[in-house]
């Protein structure tokens, strides 16, 4: 209830099973081509997931390849002046 959760959908290239299993590991440096044939650096994703673990957040993906992606995150709700932190 304290959480907002959010969600980036493509209909790219997909990432399979073992693929996906690397993207949030640091010590693995894995990229793919994308669909039309960028190459990505992983830096990306390695920002998003630690801004999201600073903030209390987590954050995961499901795919299913050829078909597109979603990433998911979650993030606290803003608190208004007259509300207490717990």
């Amino acid at each position: 209830d304290n959480f907002v959760e959010v969600s980036i959908e493509d209909t790219g290239v997909g990432i399979n099973e073992e693929d996906i299993k690397k993207l949030f590991k640091p010590e693995v440096h894995h990229t793919t081509i994308g669909t039309s044939n960028e190459k990505g650096t992983g830096l990306g994703l390695s920002l998003c997931k630690e801004m999201v673990q600073k903030n209390k957040g987590e954050i995961w993906v499901e795919s299913v390849s050829r078909k597109g992606t979603t990433f998911f995150f979650t993030v606290p709700k803003a608190l208004n002046r007259y509300q207490k932190a717990s």
